[in-house]
């Protein structure tokens, strides 16, 4: 709307209702239609902003496995129209999005001695990263940045909200601490990570690796020690991953 010169307006003492249907005709989960619309809005009108919402559906930019259909058509309405970039949008339309253009690599977090368990935010009320089986959720959600941080969890949507939360080495236990304070507090938030190899904190030098741990659900918890050569993967690479 906004791209092509139209606008959105907002009517005082306006009623809006949706009425559902008794019986719906189509499939009660719509995840994998809605999946799919958003990478065809992304590919149309979102320019080098796209890898956002691959990000956000964690979805690979190449070879994703998902057939969006024939877009050339709305690629040319687009021209026809000529409508603005989505970067003249971010700008004049809605500022206050946060962007995540830093973002160098972002999936799920694995380690090679237990391939099947994910790096995991934990419970929402605890700041303890863990290890749980991979389901790819927005739990499971981990992005590494060009300046070398590693975000878990949720992304904050503008930059108004400062609830990202950081890998942060704190008394040599793993936590997970809102970014900003974390940078502000001058902690360990900063992480070596290439990969298929070990992540290593770059104040400390000690290591997020696996310990057997009988006590845990399945078996291992997250601790940070000398390194003993334990190597990390994560699912989608943008950009090389520098040490």
């Amino acid at each position: 709307v906004w791209q092509c010169g139209g606008s959105v307006e907002v009517l005082p003492c306006s009623r809006i209702a949706h009425i559902e249907r008794a019986h719906k005709p189509y499939t009660e989960d719509l995840t994998a239609h809605v999946r799919r619309n958003a990478l065809r809005v992304a590919e149309v009108w979102m320019d080098e902003f796209k890898s956002h919402v691959y990000m956000a559906w964690n979805i690979p930019q190449e070879d994703s496995g998902i057939d969006i259909g024939d877009i050339s058509e709305r690629k040319a309405l687009r021209k026809k129209l000529q409508c603005k970039t989505f970067r003249w949008y971010l700008v004049s339309v809605y500022p206050e999005m946060r962007m995540y253009s830093d973002t160098v690599a972002y999936g799920v977090l694995q380690n090679s001695l237990k391939s099947d368990l994910c790096l995991d935010q934990g419970p929402d009320t605890e700041n303890i990263p863990i290890m749980y089986i991979c389901h790819g959720m927005t739990p499971q959600n981990v992005y590494y940045t060009s300046s070398q941080q590693l975000h878990v969890g949720v992304l904050s949507p503008t930059i108004d909200d400062d609830d990202n939360r950081c890998l942060v080495d704190v008394n040599s236990r793993p936590r997970l601490i809102e970014c900003n304070y974390a940078k502000a507090k001058r902690m360990k938030l900063y992480w070596q990570f290439t990969q298929g190899g070990p992540i290593q904190n770059r104040k400390s030098k000690r290591c997020l690796e696996l310990q057997e741990n009988n006590e845990n659900e399945f078996g291992f918890q997250l601790v940070l020690q000398k390194c003993t050569g334990q190597r990390w993967s994560i699912t989608n690479v943008l950009r090389s991953l520098s040490s």
